[in-house]
């Protein structure tokens, strides 16, 4: 039977800088567009850009607590003008690169999966 960390491991993507570059932008788009469309949104467009950027970011970063919230804030009146996506990207970023070590992220062309 494997181990519970090994296996919790398997689920968390390498952090390459390709991948923390990639999740910065989407998520300052994320932001910026919400910024445009303003306090009050369209009909669901916010919520839509939410769901989106929540994927995409588990799927570049893997899951992290720190990622629900961001999506949760977005319902309140005034956090919706915040850059919520880019502080949770940047904590997360931060939490999964220590977690690798301390040296600089690695490159796609670095990796080798055996």
């Amino acid at each position: 039977m494997p181990r519970r960390d090994v296996i919790l491991e398997q689920r968390v993507p390498l952090l390459t800088r390709r991948r923390a570059v990639v999740a910065f932008t989407v998520a300052i788009a994320t932001d910026l567009v919400q910024l445009l469309l303003g306090p009050v949104g369209w009909a669901g467009a916010d919520e839509v850009l939410d769901v989106v950027a929540m994927a995409i970011e588990w799927r570049l970063l893997g899951f992290h607590v720190f990622l629900l919230p961001t999506f949760v804030l977005k319902f309140l009146p005034v956090t919706d003008l915040l850059p919520t996506w880019t502080a949770c990207v940047a904590l997360v970023v931060a939490i999964r690169k220590k977690e690798q070590g301390s040296g600089p992220l690695p490159r796609d062309g670095d990796i080798i999966d055996v």
